[in-house]
């Protein structure tokens, strides 16, 4: 397994210096640069040509990436935020934590309501709750995040006033309430927003678990069991839960890049101050430097994602420990 293990981080040297650089290639297309719409209008054009030739704007395109790469590696150092007029690090680190926590919740609510419906429906196959489940499987997955995020607002904010339709915490809260208060306030906000990405989040996940029980019901181990007479209830735990349930770790990576993906959206829809609200504010404002580093963090955080669902199949199933 440690074989393994090392190959694929040698392998993800590779991936993530390619991202680097297709990260750099993105942020130097996009139209205008880091000056575009910062500069007041008394400044001539005199001053504007200084400030690109001081930033390096003017350089050929393979030396101002090696300057940001080399000043990445050997410094850490990402930019400065024009719009913040801080460090790129600094910025997104004051979202960081917010957007964690919203992911980590997002996947946590995914799981619990995906792995209790995949059950039912493989277990039920054919049944009035296969059929159930499947019809919602069929509507969320037709569902835009949108317009789910804005219904959910209507109904469960606006209607019926459960919930804050925006925000990470109240302001109130925050400068006169107690940690604990604060703790739950934020909680209390985080619930609409994850529930909107988990309800989204559970198809896949279903659809792979239902097809793993009702393609393991069938199977020639479990007919052998049923045959020697072992109760229904540990022939389901025993074997077909246990082997059903195995490709789903194997998933886990892809179910991070689909949260990490998701909460981008899901942010902007309930105006959650996190790295995916700073993404598309740092887009509209031509931020190229926090630009670029939040496409390298979620790629990063992407191939990371892959790597983790590597290792966690290589424990649960002890066949490719062996390969």
């Amino acid at each position: 397994m440690w074989k393994m293990i090392v190959r694929r981080i040698l392998i993800l040297i590779p991936q993530l210096f390619v991202i680097t650089i297709v990260t750099f290639l993105l942020g130097n297309a996009m139209p205008g640069d880091a000056l575009s719409g910062m500069i007041d209008p008394t400044v001539t054009a005199e001053e504007l040509a200084h400030q690109r030739e001081l930033l390096g704007l003017n350089d050929p395109l393979p030396v101002r990436y090696l300057d940001w790469i080399t000043s990445i590696i050997f410094e850490g150092d990402f930019g400065q935020s024009f719009t913040h007029r801080r460090p790129v690090l600094e910025v997104i680190g004051e979202r960081a934590s917010t957007t964690f926590w919203l992911s980590l919740m997002i996947l946590i609510l995914t799981y619990a309501i995906a792995i209790p419906l995949g059950v039912i429906a493989g277990r039920y196959k054919g049944m009035v709750i296969d059929k159930a489940i499947l019809l919602y499987i069929f509507i969320a997955l037709s569902m835009p995040t949108l317009v789910l995020g804005i219904l959910n607002i209507l109904f469960f904010s606006h209607n019926l006033g459960w919930f804050p339709s925006g925000g990470s915490a109240s302001a109130l809260v925050i400068a006169s309430g107690t940690p604990l208060e604060v703790f739950l306030n934020r909680i209390h906000h985080m619930i609409l927003p994850a529930m909107t990405g988990a309800i989204l989040g559970v198809v896949g996940i279903v659809f792979m678990l239902r097809a793993n029980i009702i393609d393991r019901t069938y199977s020639e181990y479990v007919k052998l069991a049923k045959s020697k007479g072992v109760p229904t209830g540990v022939i389901f735990r025993r074997h077909i839960f246990r082997n059903s349930i195995i490709p789903l770790t194997a998933g886990l990576g892809f179910a991070i890049v689909g949260t990490l993906t998701g909460v981008l959206f899901i942010e902007m829809i309930f105006f959650y101050p996190g790295m995916g609200m700073l993404f598309f504010n740092s887009i509209s404002s031509q931020d190229f430097a926090v630009v670029n580093t939040l496409i390298m963090i979620f790629s990063a955080l992407s191939a990371i994602g892959m790597l983790i669902s590597d290792i966690l199949l290589t424990i649960v199933d002890p066949r490719i420990r062996v390969q």
